[in-house]
């Protein structure tokens, strides 16, 4: 992973002057949660112990936040959150080496975590929290599991093409019919993990040659996926490279005015992998039982059907089933892909995304 002058302004800033963060606890008196926390856990919160983790999160806030309100109000046990991108998280971890006060590392893609694994910052997961997903969904060096799965997509607007008329792998993007029509997430942490996975599969060359043409068929950048699908909604460009779930939850909050569609490459193609947000725990931690009850509190029932029937993500859990809106997963094989190999991939993977000059354009 490599570390440019923007990212070492970035730790700088966030050593220095410190960054947001979150100290929730449920305080003396008795109290019930509100809002999303209370669709995770509708009974009455227990009394605050003297036990408290301290989470980095690489997820979002408004996803993580109601997960952390319903882990204290039913555990006792406090939480202190750290916000900011997957990858400045990671690299702050490293920063920090083994004086960091994280127990627990929460990723939006194996990647990050990865990284940090290869760089020996893990604690291995009791077996018990690993066995709560398939082994596809999991480290093999057992220092971390994923919680929440987003297939990549191709977003359309449905003013522009119709479904019929889309291409049938995410190779083809590159021929003049789509020329300055798609819009690619260059920085995204999701977007570098599908095209770390893309050099895995194809190598270097062929990898390479795609973002290479893509940017030359003049491929537009946005700097996330959120982005990409309001952009669409509106006609500003045709189509664009996205996690599936981020259409779901603008369409519901604007209705028919928001005129895109997602699209699923066709035959297994690789445009169409499922993507799993990732957990871990700091070797370094003092709080490692702590932690791994949050791990495991992540892969429970309650808040699998949180993730998926709130922000429409794949549950990651046995036994628990997607939101009935979501399409049946037709993705690149889950167990065909090695996640361990994403954190090696990854210092490879951004050099030629910006060699390629997708971030300029």
């Amino acid at each position: 992973m490599p570390r440019n002058s923007k990212q070492q302004s970035i730790i700088k800033g966030l050593l220095i002057l410190g960054f947001s963060f979150l100290l929730f606890s449920c305080g003396d008196d008795p109290k019930t949660l509100e809002g999303a926390a209370s669709t995770i856990f509708d009974g009455e919160c227990v009394n605050e112990t003297d036990e408290k983790i301290i989470v980095y999160s690489g997820r979002s806030e408004n996803l993580i936040l109601p997960v952390i309100e319903a882990f204290v109000c039913e555990t006792g046990i406090k939480v202190d959150t750290r916000w900011g991108s997957s990858t400045d998280m990671a690299l702050l971890i490293d920063e920090e080496g083994s004086k960091t006060q994280a127990d627990v590392f929460l990723s939006r893609s194996p990647g990050p975590v990865g990284y940090l694994d290869g760089k020996g910052y893990l604690n291995p997961i009791n077996t018990g929290v690993l066995n709560l997903v398939d082994e596809s969904m999991r480290s093999k060096n057992k220092t971390w599991v994923g919680f929440s799965g987003r297939q990549r997509v191709l977003v359309y607007n449905t003013d522009q093409f119709s479904e019929d008329t889309l291409p049938a792998s995410v190779f083809d993007l590159t021929s003049p019919e789509y020329e300055g029509k798609v819009a690619i997430p260059g920085s995204n942490g999701s977007f570098i993990d599908w095209f770390t996975i893309l050099i895995d599969q194809y190598g270097d060359t062929a990898a390479g040659d795609w973002i290479d043409q893509m940017v030359n068929n003049g491929a537009r950048y946005y700097p996330n996926n959120r982005s990409i699908v309001e952009a669409v909604g509106r006609g500003e460009i045709a189509m664009g490279l996205v996690n599936h779930y981020y259409n779901y939850k603008i369409s519901a909050a604007t209705g028919a005015e928001h005129k895109a569609n997602n699209y699923v490459f066709k035959d297994n193609d690789i445009g169409g992998t499922l993507i799993i947000s990732a957990a871990a725990v700091l070797e370094s931690s003092d709080n490692v039982d702590q932690a791994e009850d949050f791990l495991t509190y992540l892969l429970s029932a309650q808040v699998q059907s949180y993730f998926t029937e709130t922000t429409y993500e794949y549950p990651i859990a046995a036994g628990v089933q997607p939101n009935s809106a979501l399409s049946e997963l037709q993705a690149f094989e889950i167990g065909s892909i090695d996640f361990d190999s994403l954190g090696e991939g990854f210092e490879n993977a951004n050099r030629l995304i910006e060699s390629s000059g997708i971030l300029n354009q």
